[in-house]
């Protein structure tokens, strides 16, 4: 068989059920397809003014119109910009994937401004019929003595093309929705959706309802109202950052969020080369360490929303935050709903990533106390940054803050250089105040300091510090006796084991704890009879188990070993060992009460372990009657 050459064949009625169901992703596309076409149409006018090619008042008001007609089941858009002549219809409307735009570039490639052209693919048209039965467009172009057009079709393979009636320069597309698109016709849907995607686009954008009653005072009169527009067609972000007050910022952050409460700091982003990019990025004020699911940036391209926290662009730690990223420079793929050129992108990324470092590195440095007064909000996505970008680490790795025991803020060196003499290299924690308050008293007791760790991030945070951090350790408060809480000893090894094998004996017996494991020391703190520690080691795998056990592991599969510390000079201890004519009954309730009062220090009781303390603290309680 000889080799055969030839032309594919694409054909209108295979590629239209195409369009209409997998193209786009969402039918609301078809108003952003549609407004950015007719912002395309005018700013292609206002260029070609500027090159001398196209006579226009300079006084004429460009403007988007969307007309809604919820009884003729139409919504229409419409533009005064270039228009079209009837060649240009055949040219553009006809011939699918073939791009206006585009066209309009090449041919003005050495004089047109190529920023400001949404469109690229000639698809964004033929959106309409996901929403539309029947596409009718009235256009009237530019050029002189050129003749308006109607071209008007169903969506299938056929169109009608003639004469038109337009009387001003621009063009008409109405849409006569069809069944799947009915939605639409509800001004609140068609409203939502038309902000959603054009907020900040480059002309005013207006919507009209055919048929909606007048607003009315009080009095019954009719109310008349300057018409509004939809966008804003210079978002903040577009300006130059010394343009911008701080006013501007919050009420810019308060009107894209509808989040009334104040954002701690912002980072305005302005970059032309090597590529364009601007954009505001919001550190919002968190209440709950659970409010940081709430992140949401906004990825416009040439201020057309493309979509919401776009993880190829955004890394991925500042999605905790809230902004608005604009880059006309993004490589989007035919429906504009998703990112080619993985190289590209990662560069984006890569600078978003060094301007908010750089941001918050600076404040740190030239405004200290005001960067510790916002530690505790941004703490859990600077730490997630770190865990997540090792750039990122690299440059904020110096600006860590550790707030302290005395509510002071300190970076890690200033906590290790305080520790000297003390405690080399170890770095005591706490993670939940409230129940180790009686480990942070002796701490304090004995000028003694930690650092409060107590976010869901700090274990792996602690981790990654101990991984960079050659030698240093983190510990738990409760984790060890440390040696500054402790007494030289006075009684003799023999004496002491003999005392530790009695009180042993005691507690087994007491508490029904077979392998319970016990140590009698000589605490400073005369007040304190009893505590719990469980090595650091230890409490990292129950904690990993923790959140395992999520995943459906039990975290009970590997069993950890907590030690009970008894004070040799608390008199409840010597008690214990110097009376043997106490009761056995007596004697087991204050063992069961020793124990249980460093296990609340430790850990929550169980509902079962808290009934019977709350049952035995009565009992003795009695006694003293």
């Amino acid at each position: 068989m000889s080799i055969e050459k030839g032309n594919l064949s694409i054909h209108s009625e295979n590629i239209f059920p195409i369009i209409k169901k997998w193209l786009y992703s969402d039918h609301d596309i078809f108003a952003r397809e549609l407004i950015s076409n007719a912002s395309d149409a005018i700013t292609k006018l206002k260029q070609l003014s500027q090159m001398n090619e196209a006579s226009i008042d300079e006084n004429t008001k460009f403007q988007i119109d969307v007309t809604l007609d919820e009884q003729a089941k139409t919504i229409t858009f419409s533009d005064n910009g270039i228009g079209m002549t009837d060649e240009e219809i055949k040219k553009y409307i006809n011939q699918i994937a073939f791009s206006g735009a585009e066209d309009f570039l090449a041919q003005y490639k050495d004089k047109s401004d190529k920023e400001q052209i949404i469109g690229h693919f000639g698809l964004g048209f033929y959106s309409a019929f996901m929403v539309a039965e029947t596409v009718e467009i009235h256009t009237l172009s530019y050029k002189k003595n050129a003749e308006p057009a109607i071209w008007r079709c169903d969506g299938g393979t056929e169109f009608e093309l003639e004469k038109g009636h337009r009387q001003t320069r621009g063009t008409e597309i109405t849409l006569h929705i069809s069944e799947d698109g009915k939605e639409f016709l509800n001004e609140y849907t068609l409203r939502n959706t038309i902000k959603k995607y054009c907020s900040f686009m480059p002309y005013e954008i207006y919507l009209t309802v055919v048929g909606k009653e007048p607003a009315k005072d009080a009095d019954g009169n009719v109310i008349i109202e300057e018409p509004k527009p939809l966008n804003t067609t210079t978002p903040l972000y577009a300006k130059s950052p010394s343009e911008c007050t701080d006013e501007e910022y919050k009420a810019f952050y308060r009107n894209t969020f509808n989040d009334f409460k104040e954002p701690l700091f912002w980072i305005h982003l302005n970059m032309d080369y090597p590529f364009n990019l601007k954009g505001i990025l919001y550190f919002p004020k968190l209440n709950t360490e659970f409010d940081t699911i709430e992140g949401q940036i906004k990825l416009y391209n040439s201020q057309v929303f493309i979509a919401d926290n776009i993880k190829e662009v955004i890394p991925e730690f500042l999605l905790l935050l809230k902004g608005v990223i604009d880059c006309p420079d993004l490589p989007l793929n035919v429906s504009r709903s998703f990112l080619q050129n993985d190289g590209f992108v990662r560069k984006i990324s890569n600078y978003i990533s060094k301007k908010v470092a750089d941001k918050i590195t600076g404040l740190f440095k030239t405004e200290r106390e005001t960067f510790q007064g916002f530690w505790d909000d941004i703490s859990p996505f600077i730490k997630f940054g770190g865990l997540k970008d090792e750039k990122f680490y690299e440059s904020v790795e110096g600006i860590y803050l550790y707030k302290t025991l005395n509510d002071q803020y300190v970076t890690l060196d200033e906590y290790l250089a305080e520790a000297v003499g003390k405690h080399e290299n170890k770095v005591f924690y706490v993670s939940d105040a409230l129940q180790q308050a009686q480990y942070i008293k002796l701490f304090k007791d004995h000028d003694l300091n930690a650092v409060i760790l107590s976010h869901g991030i700090d274990s792996a945070f602690m981790s990654m510090i101990e991984s960079k951090k050659e030698g240093v350790s983190f510990v738990r408060i409760d984790a060890d006796i440390n040696e500054h809480l402790v007494e030289a000893e006075t009684m003799t090894e023999e004496v002491k084991k003999e005392a530790t094998d009695k009180l042993q004996e005691m507690f087994v017996k007491a508490l029904g704890i077979e392998n319970l494991k016990m140590k009698l020391e000589p605490m400073k703190s005369e007040s304190l009879s009893a505590m719990i520690v469980l090595s650091e080691e230890s409490r990292r795998m129950q904690d990993m188990m923790r959140m395992y056990g999520m995943n459906g592991l039990d975290p009970n599969m590997f069993k950890t070993e907590t030690t009970l510390i008894l004070n040799s000079k608390h008199p409840l201890v010597k008690h214990l060992l110097d009376n043997a004519q106490v009761d056995e009954a007596t004697r087991t309730l204050i063992c069961e009460q020793l124990y249980d009062l460093a296990m609340i220090s430790h850990a929550p009781l169980s509902g079962e372990a808290m009934t019977k303390f709350i049952d035995r603290t009565n009992a003795l309680l009695l006694k003293l009657i």
